[in-house]
């Protein structure tokens, strides 16, 4: 194997050969279990939800025309015919020039399109109700069907389910949603210098971050970490770890050794195992160059930079698509990444050929939009991730950026 091996691929090219791997199969889960996945086929409504059309405020059901011009100078007065109780189907129309008392949730009768809040009413006694505000049809009204119609779709396949979906799957009475498989993800860290982190290192020796940190991100992702704890630099023992996770798991994150130093095993590991294939060494970002893209078999392996900084970046980046993109995300590959705009508050530099993504900590100095500064230091270092709020996109053709210019953030 030649050490000095390198074929780095732009980012673009980087997310591109992820769509090489599949999603995995999808399986009905229990709703409490479904939050975060994707739904594999879409979901059609068997009912109208709403079933009937609803108060969304506590008030009075009334005909629109009926208090038509009603205001605080030219009240409207209609007789109060009936009052509909939670949870009662009225049992008769409403009558042309007359109201039903309602609560919120009820359920309109026949023949009222409008409900006037209890705040602009007011009970003159023996039945009668003087409304101060006029209503226009639909007013604090929740039609039948406004959330899913029976019989069309009321969530597409390849939608993530947040709260708000799991509310109107519930409400809908779908208790196993159909949804994409949740990635088993390996975890390795290659490294003599490395000690667990209920050790005292040696001098020379540092604790194991990258575990801990990319299984916290994982989570993150909706993945389920699998760490396999440490390797030593011996290409042989790299190769049996490696082995042993993509038969175990459905996707295999190394961080070390992806370099071409004299103890970056990484490389040689991936290529000698069966049915391997090396389909990128080195991508063009800073931080995170000598990152590793291979396939064994269908499986996705990472090789991330040893750097606790790069490594944490190559996962915003690459990982957050690739375990989406496991999970049947369809866009997760072409989607693009959620930012926010900022000014930056200094000039900065680039070196053009890479795309570099600058740690920034944000500060709200009152203007319209947040100053981005940036936070600079070595890869090694933590504190460059503790104190950023976000990145900052230098493209690939840039020489930099100058002081003032609007920037989108992307949040870490």
């Amino acid at each position: 194997m030649n050490k000095d091996f390198f074929r780095v691929v732009s980012p673009a090219r980087f997310l591109e050969l992820l769509d090489r791997f599949p999603p995995l199969a999808a399986a009905p889960v229990d709703l409490e279990a479904a939050r975060g996945r994707f739904l594999a086929r879409d979901v059609v409504a068997a009912e109208d939800l709403p079933p009937l059309s609803r108060a969304a405020m506590d008030g009075y059901a009334v005909r629109a025309a009926d208090v038509f011009g009603a205001g605080e100078a030219n009240p409207a007065y209609l007789d109060c015919a009936m009052e509909v109780p939670i949870g009662v189907i009225p049992s008769a129309p409403l009558p042309p020039g007359t109201c039903a008392r309602i609560v919120t949730g009820g359920m309109l009768p026949e023949g009222a399109d409008a409900v006037v809040m209890v705040e602009h009413t007011l009970d003159m006694g023996a039945g009668t109700v003087e409304f101060r505000r006029f209503a226009a049809p639909g007013d604090h009204v929740m039609h039948r069907g406004d959330d899913a119609r029976n019989g069309q779709v009321a969530l597409s396949a390849g939608r993530r389910l947040r709260a708000q979906e799991i509310g109107l799957l519930a409400a809908l009475g779908v208790t196993r949603p159909v949804v994409g498989g949740r990635p088993r993800v390996a975890v390795l860290s290659t490294g003599d210098e490395l000690t667990p982190i209920d050790v005292t290192p040696p001098p020379g020796g540092i604790r194991d971050v990258n575990t801990h940190a990319l299984s916290a991100l994982l989570r993150d992702f909706g993945a389920t970490p699998v760490p396999l704890g440490l390797v030593p630099d011996v290409e042989g023992a790299i190769h049996a770890a490696l082995a042993a996770a993509v038969a175990d798991c459905d996707a295999v994150l190394v961080s070390g050794g992806s370099s071409v130093g004299a103890r970056d095993f990484t490389l040689a590991a991936l290529a000698a195992l069966p049915d391997s294939e090396i389909l990128a060494h080195g991508v063009a970002v800073s931080p995170g160059k000598p990152t590793i893209l291979a396939r064994v078999g269908e499986k996705p392996v990472i090789g991330l930079p040893g750097q606790v900084t790069s490594a944490q970046v190559v996962m915003t980046l690459f990982g957050r698509p690739l375990v989406e993109r496991l999970m049947g995300d369809p866009q997760a590959l072409t989607r693009k990444p959620l930012t926010f705009p900022a000014v930056l508050a200094r000039n900065l530099a680039s070196k053009p050929g890479r795309e570099d993504h600058v740690r920034v900590r944000l500060e709200h100095a009152g203007g319209d939009l947040p100053l981005a500064h940036p936070v600079l230091g070595r890869s090694g270092l933590l504190k460059t991730l503790l104190e950023a709020d976000g990145l900052v996109a230098i493209d690939a053709a840039s020489e930099g950026l100058e002081a003032g210019s609007r920037v989108d953030v992307r949040p870490l």
